[in-house]
């Protein structure tokens, strides 16, 4: 199919808001623009996939996941099974598993699930969960704590050293193999240091641990739409692991959840992403929820990644590059989970703050001053030597996708399942009345238009008849669907 069929478009119909409108496009073009030819994992042809950013020179496990659940899946379904599938490989013993950093290479399962929610494909869900339980039994053998019954390993996407306490950043001197940016390396340089088994990394992250309590969530899922016995196993292990995140994790005075648990020292600090999956995935109970969406800090640009930024980073004058600064896949995590419990100054300002950058920009951008809101890298341990000023890559895949999420699933309050959509659209009055078109879903292209603006729906209509606020699976062709709010 040509990719351009259902080339989405969102109108909106009050001057002064057709700035929403301008990056919605915006967005789309950054996506398009990094559908590149590459031969990558299962891949083993050129064909067009979805590189993770004009600097970017793949697909990247934890990018391809990201940005198709946040959207991309919906009006790119080919173009996406092929960039997941190029992050999967075939070990020693034949079995199909996922590539990519250890810590975080699961969240290719959450991807790989949505991209079946959105299309429907059997026949790629069942080589997602032969992918799926293949690695994650080698990660729970190899990562899993008996001791706090929670995964070891780095944050999602926190690759760099700059994500870390001070510790962590004793790294050595660059030799010319692995970078001293690379949290990786820090094991080989501190063997009295490492955990004994696994990779030795000894931290654990609460977005990793969120990310694996989301993944035993999908399992049992996919085993019900594949008709196979569904193992109780993967709910008891969900069950523990949340239980263990509460316990570790969470810190009743403060009323949010403290970032690392580390045998060397926790760190208290407030990890974005971390926050955003606590209330996405439904780990948080209400009264947390509500203490997290009060008590987060937030930045004039946007929820930082980290806060506060680590000493090192503030003594030599700036921000860490994955502390103290604003990354804008974050953003759109943040302002999805601040949307679905009703938040509306939280989610207002990150959507706001995106588009503003975006719009300034004419792109999106990799990372911005927590202050500022201009393009800025942030500050990480170089090869040459000290701490140098990194560069904020240009038109940033995840960031893209995340402003498609923080309209699809913030605004209009897609909740998508086995069973079709549900919307609990959730509109601030700034962006009250607008319209979104040719939205391809499974079999059946949608139509949107929303007229008002809050949480309670007066009408939902679909192609004139009204109804509940659902659109069923099976649904074909076109589906014009209309949303009046109170």
């Amino acid at each position: 199919m040509n990719i351009y069929s259902h080339y989405p478009a969102l109108k909106t119909y009050d001057r002064g808001k057709d700035i929403v409108e301008a990056v919605f496009h915006i967005a789309l073009g950054d996506i398009y623009s990094n559908l590149r030819l590459g031969s990558f994992g299962m891949i083993e042809k050129e064909q067009p996939l979805l590189f993770a950013g004009l600097d970017y020179h793949g697909p990247w496990t934890r990018d391809a996941a990201i940005n198709v659940w946040n959207g991309a899946g919906l009006f790119l379904p080919e173009i996406s099974q092929r960039t997941l599938l190029s992050c999967l490989e075939r070990n020693k013993q034949g079995e199909l598993v996922i590539q990519g950093e250890y810590w975080d290479k699961m969240l290719w399962t959450i991807g790989a699930w949505n991209l079946y929610l959105y299309t429907g494909d059997c026949t790629f869900l069942k080589n997602a969960y032969q992918a799926a339980v293949n690695t994650l039994l080698q990660l729970e053998d190899n990562e899993f704590s008996e001791v706090f019954n929670l995964f070891r390993g780095p944050a999602v996407y926190g690759d760099g050293v700059a994500a870390y306490p001070d510790l962590y950043s004793r790294t050595g001197e660059y030799t010319g193999a692995k970078s001293v940016s690379t949290i990786g390396k820090w094991v080989e340089e501190n063997p009295d240091l490492t955990a004994e088994e696994g990779y030795g990394l000894p931290m654990h992250a609460l977005s990793t641990n969120c990310m694996y309590y989301g993944v035993y969530k999908i399992l049992p899922e996919m085993e019900k739409e594949l008709g196979r016995k569904v193992h109780e196993e993967w709910n008891i292990k969900a069950r523990n692991l949340k239980r263990a995140i509460k316990r570790h994790f969470w810190d009743e005075e403060e009323g949010t959840y403290r970032y690392l648990v580390d045998p060397h020292g926790n760190c208290d600090y407030q990890e974005g992403m971390g926050l955003a999956y606590a209330l996405i995935f439904g780990i948080a109970d209400a009264e947390q929820t509500r203490q997290v969406l009060e008590n987060a800090v937030v930045e004039p640009a946007g929820i930082p990644c980290v806060y506060p930024s680590f000493p090192r980073y503030r003594e030599a004058g700036g921000y860490g590059r994955h502390s103290g600064v604003v990354w804008s896949h974050i953003q759109g995590f943040w302002a999805e989970a601040a949307a679905r419990y009703g938040n509306e100054n939280r989610f207002t300002h990150e959507f706001e703050q995106l588009t503003q950058h975006a719009y300034r920009d004419r792109q999106f951008r990799e990372i911005y001053h927590p202050k500022t809101g201009k393009p800025y890298g942030g500050l990480q341990e170089s090869n040459e030597g000290g701490i140098r000023e990194w560069e904020s890559t240009n038109r940033q895949t995840w960031g893209a996708t995340g402003y498609i999420r923080i309209i699809l699933r913030g605004l209009l309050g897609m909740r998508f399942d086995t069973e079709g959509i549900r919307f609990e659209p959730f509109i601030p009055y700034q962006f009250e009345n607008f319209r979104l078109k040719h939205l391809r879903y499974r079999d059946a292209v949608l139509n949107i238009s929303v007229k008002g603006s809050g949480n309670q729906i007066a009408t939902f209509t679909i192609n004139g008849q009204e109804q509940q606020p659902f659109l069923p699976a099976g649904s074909e062709g076109i589906q014009n669907i209309a949303i009046r709010l109170k």
